[in-house]
This record gives structure tokens, C-alpha cells and sequence, in this order.
């Protein structure tokens, strides 16, 4: 199968979009992509898992080709929420997961919460929480939260003449992507808005930091009660300070972890051999 079906659930009232790359006599397996992107963002790791798992790329809420949100809610736990539902949706009992950046995050609450339905875990540059992050006190989160909802209410999103240009935006921002990935990249995450220009597909809403949150104690309750077997992959020229996160491995009942040399934020695309023979070494693939 060279292109994915697509395919719909339902979850919250939401319409919610997902790639299904077939071979459903096959063990399940999720991919859930990070903040901003979507589903299509993993085609080149669908194809070559493909013959070996039921591969599944939801569109999380806010994102590519599913509902956005009414109000512009978007905090992690609803996410779980609807994997939960996709899960219920496809009939999985336990899946193996693989989740970038805010997925990666997504993909650790849902494991920590339901680790009976988790056969194995790959984190890609997603865990954005340290043990000993300080607390904003709640006058401040709530503040914060009423300013970013304001300034995105009246905010016109950016308009692209072409994909050619949103996808050199995208190399802007990941230098390492080639024209190919990055038109790819930007046909998916592109749809015209009323003026015939081309817009982002993800609700600008999702960038608001949701001040009712789980607090890091709450996600390290969560990372001891996942029992799968488990790999953190890191990018050594991230955002994040993967330095300390390296030995956030501690707190895993059976976890490792791994720093991916010359990656950035994005490390499946950066480094998309390695990255795969990683995720291939966890999840058993043999050639």
C-alpha cells in the first residue's frame, strides 16, 4: 500500500481523521504525532513498519484532517481521551506506540493511565516535563491562559501563495529537511482558507498553555506505572535540555535511553535510518 485509507471516528462530538495503512490481521501500532503537525508527517516510518504492524496515524484534535475544538480546548488529557476512543473504535486491546514531541507526551499519560493496553513505547523527543519543574503559582497560569486565548481570537492566519513557499517556511525552521520531505510536509498540513490562499490546517488555539494541567509529580506517578518495554529517543541539538532528560529513565520500571547524534527537535526526519532501527530493535522487526 503506497498511500494510507483515511478513515474517521468520533470522540467528544469531535470528527476526528486517522491513516490507516492496512495489514489489520497484523499486531496494532499507533503513531501520534507532535503539536502544529499531523498524521502524514510519518510515511516514510508507516511504510516500512507497515509489513510487519497494522499501522495507525491518528490526526489529533486540532490537527490536519480531524475537528478542531469548540472554544479552543486542547489540554493533554483530552487527547488521551480520544486515543482512548480510537482504541475502542479499531477494537484494540494493547497496541505498541510511538509519539513525537507532544505526542510523545500524549503517548506517555496514556500508557501511564492504561499500561494494560500498551505492549510497547517509543518516545521521540517528547518528554517536556522534568520531576523538579517549578509551579507557576494558579493567579499567574490563569492569566497567561485569558492572554493567549485573546490575542489568538483576533489573530488572521498566515497566507501562503503557494506550497513551494509554506514549505520553504518549513525548512526555516528544520534546516535539515530536503525539498521532497518538506513539500511533502506542507501539501498535508495545508487547506485553502475563503480567499484562495493557502493556511496551516492546526487550530492556532492549540498553542494555549491549558492551566489545569497534570503537575510533574503527577507525570512521574504515571511514567513508574509503565510497565512496557520502553525507549526514549532524544535529539542532541533540540529545543529541549535533553542533558537532564537523559536520565529521566530512573522513574521507568523498563526503560532506556538513547541521544540521537546530529538531530534536531524533529529526529525521524533528521535521522530517519537510525530512528527506524531503533524503533525496529524495541518493537522485535526482523528482515
Amino acid at each position: 500500500m503506497s498511500e494510507p485509507k483515511d478513515c474517521f471516528y468520533t470522540s467528544h462530538g469531535l470528527r476526528l481523521h486517522y491513516a490507516d495503512w492496512g495489514n489489520e490481521s497484523a499486531p496494532p501500532l499507533l503513531l501520534i504525532h507532535g503539536g502544529g503537525d499531523h498524521c502524514r508527517s510519518w510515511d516514510r516510518l508507516a511504510r516500512e513498519l507497515r509489513p510487519h504492524f497494522h499501522v495507525v496515524a491518528p490526526d489529533l484534535r486540532g490537527h490536519g484532517d480531524s475537528d478542531w475544538t469548540k472554544g479552543g480546548s486542547y489540554a493533554l488529557s483530552e487527547y488521551v481521551y480520544d486515543i482512548v476512543r480510537l482504541y475502542e473504535t479499531l477494537g484494540i486491546e494493547r497496541a505498541s506506540v510511538v509519539g513525537h514531541s507532544m505526542g510523545g507526551m500524549v503517548s506517555l499519560i496514556f500508557s501511564g493511565t492504561y499500561p494494560e493496553k500498551v505492549e510497547k513505547l517509543v518516545v521521540l523527543d517528547g518528554v517536556t516535563v522534568l520531576p523538579d519543574a517549578s509551579r507557576a503559582p494558579t493567579h499567574e497560569r490563569m492569566l497567561r491562559y485569558v492572554a493567549q486565548l485573546k490575542e489568538r481570537e483576533g489573530k488572521t492566519p498566515r497566507g501562503y501563495a503557494t506550497i513551494e513557499e509554506a514549505a520553504e517556511r518549513m525548512k526555516k525552521r528544520n534546516t535539515r529537511l530536503t525539498d521532497e520531505l518538506a513539500l511533502h510536509l506542507a501539501k498535508h498540513a495545508l487547506k485553502r482558507d475563503e480567499t484562495g490562499a493557502f493556511v496551516w490546517k492546526f487550530d492556532k488555539h492549540q498553542r494555549v498553555a491549558a492551566p489545569h494541567r497534570l503537575w510533574p509529580e503527577d507525570h512521574v506517578a504515571l511514567w513508574s506505572r509503565i510497565t512496557c518495554p520502553t525507549l526514549l529517543l532524544f535529539a542532541d541539538r533540540s529545543f529541549l535540555d535533553n542533558e537532564k532528560r537523559h536520565g529521566l529513565v530512573q522513574h521507568f520500571p523498563n526503560a532506556r535511553a538513547k541521544t540521537i547524534a546530529d538531530s534536531g527537535h524533529w529526529v525521524q526526519h533528521d535521522q530517519p535510518e537510525e530512528v527506524l532501527a531503533e524503533i525496529s530493535g524495541l518493537l522485535g522487526v526482523r528482515e
